[in-house]
């Protein structure tokens, strides 16, 4: 039987844990501050309801990151109806922080105006591309509002993460090395499949590298927006020896064509795997991207070893 003040006698009494002091304490959730300027996804190319899931995908998980995140989506190529355009995305939260203030001053609270930019906008591209990062600085430009544009979200262990898991899925990779087994289908050569010229494909070549130590298969980027790029590629593998080649695309996926994928690995007769999509990497690299810049410390670093 308990007493008021606790168990009977003889029964173990469960006290509340002690604070762990010094480098094992477990660190203090980290959110946003308030009034922290807004995080705006930049969404390329033509707005579509897969994208707008996908892009939603992305912004769920930064939100779950950091609680309290004001995040939101603005489509390039938007029509501000169903799909609301950056620069309307971004006039939209210059109105909203003008509104803040003006209700802090009636309440007493400060005078002073607000600091610092009014977004952050982080591209949803896994690498450069020059024609989609100039539309992205134009809307900035139109909208005339105080916002920072990061860079995009590659290179990036965790995008080298990303592809082996997409290329696992599709069967052309073991999903861990470590495991003494082997995927009949598995590519042992890799095509990476880039937009955006050779600046692009050089950027992706950095993540191929850490694609390769991960597979232990030779990894050559190409460009699908050059003639001829991924065709060479295909050729310079088989010609160092692999007989069986995968498509790994180093995309999000709006910032290309339909079709445009398939057609390359017709192109170079090999099989592909999805684009990177809604990965979990690429909501936690955007959040990476937005905190950097405004100095917000994550509670750990980002990244992940390299396998």
């Amino acid at each position: 039987m308990s007493s008021p003040t606790g168990p009977a006698s003889g029964l173990p009494v469960r006290m509340p844990r002690p604070r762990q002091p010094g480098r094992h304490r477990r660190p203090e959730p980290l959110v946003a501050p308030e009034g922290a300027p807004a995080l705006v996804l930049a969404v390329p190319g033509v707005p579509s309801t897969t994208t707008r899931g996908l892009a939603e995908e992305v912004v769920s998980i930064a939100r779950s990151e950091l609680p309290g995140l004001n995040a939101r989506i603005g489509y390039v190529e938007g029509n501000d109806a169903e799909f609301p355009s950056l620069r309307s995305v971004l006039a939209r939260a210059a109105d909203e922080r003008a509104v803040r203030h003006e209700q802090a001053l009636a309440a007493g609270v400060g005078t002073k105006e607000p600091d610092g930019p009014v977004a952050v906008v982080v591209p949803l591209l896994a690498g450069p591309d020059s024609a989609l990062l100039r539309q992205v600085r134009q809307s900035l430009m139109d909208s005339r509002v105080a916002a920072e544009l990061t860079d995009v979200l590659g290179p990036h262990p965790l995008l080298a993460e990303a592809l082996h898991v997409r290329l696992s899925e599709a069967g052309l990779a073991r999903a861990d090395r470590a495991r003494l087994f082997t995927v009949a289908t598995a590519a042992d050569g890799i095509i990476l499949a880039s937009v955006g010229g050779e600046e692009a494909v050089q950027a992706a070549g950095i993540t191929g590298m850490l694609l390769a130590a991960r597979l232990a298969v030779p990894v050559m980027a190409a460009a699908l927006d050059q003639e001829g790029s991924i065709a060479s590629v295909a050729e310079q593998l088989r010609s160092a020896g692999s007989q069986q080649l995968a498509l790994a695309p180093y995309l999000i996926g709006p910032e290309i064509e339909p079709g445009l994928l398939a057609a390359a690995a017709e192109e170079a007769n090999c099989a592909t795997a999805e684009a990177l999509g809604s990965y979990p990497a690429i909501g936690k690299l955007a959040l990476a991207k937005y905190t950097t810049t405004l100095g917000i410390a994550p509670q750990q670093p980002l990244g992940a070893p390299v396998r």
